[in-house]
């Protein structure tokens, strides 16, 4: 079975730093998978926040965190990471790690969650000002 878990969210002051661990476990992670992080505020709908095509260094970024977040994956540790600086209160939120099937296409911007099958429980991120 194949299992996506988060770590790192928390508490901390608009300005602050925060970096999201997706464990993932079950198979290996390879090259040219499709992942990504959403978010999801209370009342809000979910939106995509960040993806990779693991290896080659290919991303998108939603405007609302580009130049604050970073994207970055670890093959050998089989684990995705979110680097979040220059944190603001609108980036409180749940965050989930997500993946697609492996061999389908991933074509980045769009973050259509009905395109991602495997999905981690959640992190909360709360950022106070």
């Amino acid at each position: 079975q194949v299992r996506l878990v988060e770590s790192g969210g928390g508490s901390v002051q608009a300005g602050g730093s925060l970096r999201l661990s997706c464990a993932v476990s079950g198979v290996r992670l390879i090259y040219n998978e499709c992942m990504g992080w959403f978010r999801q505020a209370p009342g809000q709908e979910r939106e995509g926040v960040v993806e990779i095509i693991t290896g080659g260094g290919n991303t998108w970024y939603a405007d609302s965190v580009k130049g604050r977040f970073t994207i970055s994956e670890d093959i050998a540790k089989n684990t995705l990471y979110l680097q979040m600086n220059s944190l603001k209160p609108e980036d409180t939120a749940m965050y989930y790690c997500a993946a697609k099937p492996y061999g389908g296409r991933c074509l980045l911007g769009y973050m259509k969650e009905n395109e991602y099958r495997d999905w981690g429980q959640g992190t909360q991120v709360t950022v106070s000002s």
